[in-house]
């Protein structure tokens, strides 16, 4: 989530305006291509259809005494013995990682590492996804939970074993994982570090990679994920991508998003589509990009936000960037922060791309073009079920499961962060994870 916003209303009182702007192309960088998302009109935040959740997990407060964990992102692992049982792994920053069951109860929780001394930044999990059935030292295979450590700038492994005593994840980081950006501690410190994750096997060879993000920078990094001494899993960067910083406008000017004087617009959501072997990197202040998950093709920008082109001023003293007039380069679909991006549905390419918009509470879903274009399907909000079980609002992560899920989720199961977790959100920071039915979800596309 990148703090510098300009106020909510200003941002959702633009939506309706921007949305009869949408035919313009805005163009982008040498190196890449603009392609805006193909589809109906979106509908304004309001207008969109609703779903509840079915469940939700317990408040984490971001202070000393709620142990400083912050939700941000989740993924599911299905057990195939056993598909009730699944479990959810989940992000909650200095907090570590929490694991629930599917009736979103936590069933463990483990701490991230602490920096090399007191005065380094501690362990920070950003964001996590997971491998299946990756070769470990000795021939054994494995389903395991990848993360990045945003603190200490690696990544950190988890083998998932259900019938473990003490809780399903195991640490099997290979104490000789280097840092992903840094060379130095005083680098470490800086943070710009580990970020947003993906990980991606790699169908003709085999072979298993994750995908990572620089906070505060442009860059998608490709590591190799290996297999080390005593079962545990490294790894070795391959190539690495930096996205464009700032973009030429129909009008023959240049526009760079609004931030930090010395921050660039960064990456945070990603996911791989196994059935094309794309990258979707939601880089939160321009748009979707789509690339080849290897990083050896051309990037594409396939869709924007509403705010894309909007010249902004970053005021030191508020911490704040001030919109100026809006020249109606923006998308239609997605108002910044664009956030979480999951992948719905099965290998053949069928289903949906869907993406948080953080800045107007909603949700965004394409589907799955196979020619480097999405098509805009159609958009919901997870709304309050009760005052006990409140909604989804300024989601940063999310993960989907198309997949029956036992009773409770025989569709498969969407769940989400939720950035205000009410109603406990009030003087001390409280967030959480809503578990939604997917079925419900889909049947949104069908209305």
């Amino acid at each position: 989530m990148t703090p510098h916003r300009p106020a909510r209303p200003t941002a959702l009182a633009l939506a309706a305006a921007l949305a009869v702007l949408a035919g313009l192309t805005a163009s982008v960088p040498a190196g890449a291509q603009a392609r805006p998302a193909a589809g109906p009109p979106s509908a304004t935040a309001a207008e969109l259809p609703s779903v509840t959740a079915t469940a939700e997990t317990a408040t984490l407060f971001d202070d000393e005494e709620g142990g400083n964990a912050n939700a941000d992102d989740p993924a599911i692992w299905r057990n195939d013995a056993d598909p009730a049982r699944s479990l959810v792994i989940a992000t909650a920053k200095e907090g570590g990682l929490r694991v629930y069951d599917l009736k979103a109860r936590q069933v463990q929780a483990l701490t991230a590492p602490a920096g090399p001394t007191a005065a380094d930044a501690p362990g920070r999990f950003n964001n996590v996804d997971l491998v299946h059935r990756m070769r470990l030292s000795g021939g054994a295979r494995a389903d395991l939970a990848v993360t990045t450590d945003r603190g200490n700038d690696r990544l950190r492994v988890y083998r998932i074993d259900p019938g473990r005593p003490g809780g399903p994840l195991k640490d099997v980081t290979a104490p000789t994982a280097p840092p992903v950006f840094s060379t130095t501690q005083d680098e470490i410190n800086d943070q710009r570090t580990a970020y947003g994750l993906a990980t991606w096997t790699d169908r003709a060879t085999g072979r298993t990679y994750a995908l990572v993000s620089r906070r505060h920078e442009t860059t998608v990094a490709l590591l190799e994920l290996t297999a080390a001494p005593g079962g545990t899993v490294t790894y070795r960067t391959v190539r690495s991508l930096d996205l464009p910083s700032s973009f030429r406008l129909p009008d023959g000017t240049s526009w760079t998003p609004c931030g930090e004087p010395d921050e660039r617009p960064q990456v945070e959501g990603m996911v791989v589509d196994p059935a094309t072997g794309t990258l979707y990197a939601g880089q939160e202040d321009v748009g979707i990009w789509s690339v080849r998950a290897d990083l050896t093709s051309r990037p594409v920008l396939v869709d924007r936000v509403r705010e894309y082109g909007v010249p902004a001023r970053y005021d030191e003293e508020t911490e704040e960037c001030t919109p100026g007039a809006d020249p109606g380069y923006g998308g239609r679909h997605l108002t910044a922060d664009v956030e979480g991006l999951t992948v719905i549905g099965g290998r053949d390419g069928e289903g949906y791309l869907m993406a948080s918009s953080q800045g107007d509470d909603t949700f965004a879903l394409y589907d799955r073009g196979r020619n480097g274009r999405l098509g805009y399907e159609g958009g919901l909000r997870i709304a309050a079920r009760s005052d006990d079980l409140d909604g989804s609002e300024e989601c940063d992560g999310a993960a989907a499961l198309a997949r029956p899920l036992g009773p409770d989720y025989p569709r498969g199961l969407l769940v989400v962060q939720d950035g205000h977790d009410a109603p406990e959100d009030g003087p001390r920071t409280a967030t959480g994870f809503k578990f939604v039915d997917l079925g419900a979800v889909l049947d949104t596309l069908d209305d």
